[in-house]
């Protein structure tokens, strides 16, 4: 058996080292990231509050401790648990990795071992010695004889073993077209991490803002219900004054306008909170217990009290959404190197070792080494176009994910900027709607014992319970506003990453 020589051995290691030093070589545009699509500060003045300059990192903050109601996290933890769309993000996660470590294979040479045993049968003289001519002939002693000559054979059985180590056309990746579509493949599943984590801040908010539309609509049903027994009441002494003559038909239809509509909006209501718990179900992955569920929204905070003091906009860029974003794009950026590179030849390199003999006992003995090596290169000449395509098509996804990463920037900076415009003003909405909730209320005691003493008409009367009952239903509605702009907050600035 052949052993390689000092010069095959040589060129080999030539070559390998050449395409060592050549890995370094990347034809993807050097990443920068995009900036100026939002201002460097977020907005300060006006309808925004002033940032408090003691107030926590709210990207710190975990969700247990925003949070204050122990009802409220336990139904969150449960979601965290349970909810189908962060399982399918995770689902989404684990396939990214696995397709990342398929791509990042193709960096090694696939490696394989083999062995083999061959049996031949070798039929050894098949055509024979005919002894003598098939014709006349003479013989020794000068004998002449005519008789067909006589062949004899024989055989034996041949065996050949053999085992053998190597790859197969394993690309020298001399212009970075597998390390590109390695980082593109390792920056889409950056970016499926960062969707997971965006959709788990999604979740937490909109588990919280389930929760609470579901104890203010409890609220409000409440109300209604409280109301319907004052209108109720008044009806029913309205209708007895009718009756008798001391009241007209047209306050008995008056009274009753009233109450049939506290009536519908109980209806109307008793249905909201029906379909509230369906969604929050819906986003718990189960079915809330009915301790978990509230029963009131009140007066007091179900969170935190988290504005932040730092109000860069560079706290934008920490927003799993806009790292998704930018993962995509460095992603492209290595699918136009990868592009790039196609246009320059492919070298492959296939190559064994092994030992091959006729004995089994000898297979691994001296002199039974052998071995192949087969580089080869490649360069298409003619593709119709495919590999100019391509390119261009990498370029313009590159200019997409581009735009698509500075339209999620600027997204997130109105959101931010929304949720603090609402937070700047939501504290005197909420004291002006209580302080006329109080004053309606008041105005309807007052009215109702003016109508009684005769001073003021029963429509009168009847106005101010309509101004005390819808004043009331502002309130509510108003600290469902505030506590759902906190929840807002805290999930524009990116709070809810950190792990407990």
């Amino acid at each position: 058996m052949k052993v390689p020589d000092v010069t095959t051995r040589s060129s080999l290691l030539t070559l390998l080292a050449l395409s060592t030093a050549l890995a370094g070589c990347n034809l993807a545009p050097k990443y920068q990231r995009p900036d100026g699509a939002v201002p460097a500060a977020l907005p300060q003045g006006g309808a925004y509050p002033r940032a408090a300059t003691d107030a926590a990192d709210v990207t710190q903050i975990g969700w247990r401790d925003f949070f204050t109601d122990p009802r409220l996290r336990e139904v969150i933890e449960t979601a965290l648990v349970n909810n189908r769309d962060l399982r399918i993000a995770a689902g989404n996660v684990l396939q990214a990795r696995a397709q990342y470590r398929v791509q990042r294979s193709q960096l090694v040479p696939t490696t394989t071992v083999s062995g083999s045993g061959t049996y031949t049968n070798n039929l050894l003289g098949a055509s024979g010695a005919s002894g003598a001519a098939a014709g006349g002939g003479t013989a020794a002693g000068g004998t002449t004889g005519t008789g067909a000559g006589v062949g004899s054979s024989s055989s034996s059985n041949v065996e050949i073993y053999s085992v053998n180590a190597g790859f197969s056309a394993f690309e020298l990746d001399l212009f970075g077209r597998v390390r590109n579509l390695s980082r593109a493949a390792l920056e889409s599943y950056f970016a499926s991490e960062e969707a997971q984590r965006s959709a788990r801040i999604s979740l937490i908010a909109e588990t919280a803002t389930a929760w609470l539309t579901l104890a203010s609509d409890q609220e409000q049903l409440q109300l209604a219900r409280d109301t319907l027994d004052t209108f109720a009441e008044t009806l029913r002494l309205t209708q007895a004054q009718f009756r008798i003559g001391v009241a007209s038909e047209l306050e008995a239809r008056q009274a009753e306008t009233n109450y049939q509509s506290a009536r519908n909006d109980i209806a109307t209501l008793t249905t909201q909170v029906a379909r509230d718990q369906n969604a929050l179900n819906l986003l718990v992955g189960t079915t809330v217990p009915a301790n978990q569920l509230p029963t009131a929204l009140g007066s007091g905070a179900v969170t935190r009290d988290a504005l932040p003091g730092d109000l860069s906009s560079a706290v934008l860029l920490r927003r799993p959404d806009v790292l998704q974003a930018e993962h995509q794009l460095i992603a492209q950026n290595a699918n136009i190197g990868a592009a790039r590179a196609a246009f320059f030849p492919t070298i492959s390199l296939t190559g064994t070792v092994g030992t091959i003999s006729t004995a089994l006992s000898g297979l691994f003995g001296g002199g039974s080494f052998t071995y192949t090596g087969s580089p080869s290169v490649s360069l298409p000449l003619f593709d119709g176009g495919q590999r100019a395509g391509n390119l261009q098509y990498a370029r313009a996804s590159q200019q997409v994910a581009v735009s698509t990463y500075e339209k999620t920037i600027q997204t997130a900076f109105r959101e931010v900027a929304d949720a603090l415009a609402q937070r700047g003003t939501i504290a005197e909405q909420v004291a002006a709607q209580d302080a006329r909730a109080n004053a309606a209320q008041v105005a309807a005691r007052l009215s109702d014992a003016r109508y009684r003493a005769g001073v003021d008409s029963f429509l009168v009367s009847l106005d101010a319970q309509r101004t005390a009952y819808s004043a009331r239903q502002q309130l509510v509605t108003t600290r469902l506003t505030r506590a759902t702009n906190l929840v807002e907050l805290y999930r524009s600035l990116g709070g809810g990453l950190a792990q407990e």
